[in-house]
């Protein structure tokens, strides 16, 4: 916990040194990123949680937006040799283990996930090796090293689908590190899961009650939910999906309305699919309280066009992934179970 505590004081911190740019600083930064990413033979690889101008950017020079695991196929099939991935630091080095000879930057390296920290790699190690009779499935927002522990890695838009799998082959499971993904996963395949317990700052905010406020307010709204939030609020949805899985479900929707429960960047994308659609955020406070996110990754909000202009020019440790070999080696297998297994779903 204090480890936790301890970066999002490094968050406050960073983000009092943020300057608002201009429209002209912006117009000349992206200009310098385009030229830069052409020079340096480079391609934007962004989630949907960064900033719209930024997702903006990466589409204006062909680069890609997408989850977490679009990301991976992207990176590893494209044919830069550097990829600048912007996101959060274990996208980073899941791009670095599935493309070991590339170069991997990213705007900071200080962008961490909840999720990643909530999981310590040697505490994993023990809880798994309490449990050696049991198949380890990591959720992709972890650590290189927790991967390298692993099994299966998974993304939220094939966790039900492999989680699935494997029990109908005998297996009984642990689930790592979001609890709220975990328990989503198992009551829909029935598993047996023994679940890591830690969730994502984000989602975790997403409250019940205000959220049953929110749609006797709007009652001919759609409701979509990120598996990541808590099971009161997954109840209420309508549909629940990945981030992907939810743009395409606003897209297909009849409902003119949509509450979504997710991080609020991926409003950029899904307005884009659905023009015609109005947007709705949950809400991430009850009543009397404050939220500590309000719907945004503080991690994910660290990325800006200064930082790109860093990471392409001088990479080096504050901008650059590395990765032990030895880890790189044992994580990679797991990732690409997961490549394969995803590439079945298509042909199925």
């Amino acid at each position: 916990m204090s480890e936790l505590i301890n970066d999002i004081a490094v968050i406050d911190s960073y983000s009092k040194k943020v300057v608002s740019l201009t429209d002209n600083e912006k117009s000349i930064l992206r200009q310098e990123i385009a030229s830069l990413l052409k020079a340096k033979n480079a391609v934007m690889v962004v989630h949907y949680y960064t900033d719209p101008e930024i997702q903006a950017l990466a589409e204006e020079t062909g680069g890609f937006v997408g989850d977490s695991l679009e990301m991976a196929r992207f990176g590893k099939t494209h044919s830069a040799s550097q990829l600048l991935v912007v996101g959060v630091r274990f996208m980073g080095e899941t791009a670095k283990i599935l493309s070991p000879e590339k170069t991997i930057l990213m705007p900071t390296l200080q962008a961490e996930c909840s999720l990643d920290l909530g999981c310590p790699a040697d505490e994993f190690r023990v809880f798994c090796e309490n449990h050696p009779d049991r198949t380890v499935v990591v959720y992709a927002n972890t650590s290189a090293a927790v991967k390298a522990l692993s099994d299966f890695v998974v993304t939220s838009s094939i966790a039900i689908p492999l989680i699935d799998y494997l029990d109908g082959l005998g297996k009984k499971i642990i689930w790592a590190p979001d609890r709220h993904l975990g328990r989503y996963i198992q009551k829909q395949t029935g598993a047996d899961i023994l679940c890591w317990h830690s969730t994502c700052i984000v989602h975790d905010e997403f409250k019940t009650k205000a959220l049953q406020r929110m749609k006797s307010i709007y009652p001919n709204a759609a409701v979509l939910v990120h598996p990541e939030s808590p099971q009161g609020v997954v109840d209420l949805a309508d549909v629940v999906g990945s981030t992907s899985q939810l743009i395409q479900a606003a897209k297909t929707l009849k409902q003119k309305q949509i509450i979504i429960a997710t991080d609020r960047g991926i409003f950029y994308k899904m307005q884009q699919a659905c023009p015609d659609k109005n947007l709705l955020a949950a809400p991430t406070a009850g009543e009397g309280a404050a939220c500590q996110t309000c719907a945004h990754c503080p991690w994910m909000a660290m990325n800006g066009l200064k930082g790109i202009v860093a990471g392409l020019k001088y990479s080096g440790l504050k901008h650059e992934i590395k990765i032990k070999k030895s880890v790189i080696k044992r994580a990679w297998l797991p990732l690409q179970r997961m490549m394969l297994f995803a590439e079945k779903l298509k042909a199925w």
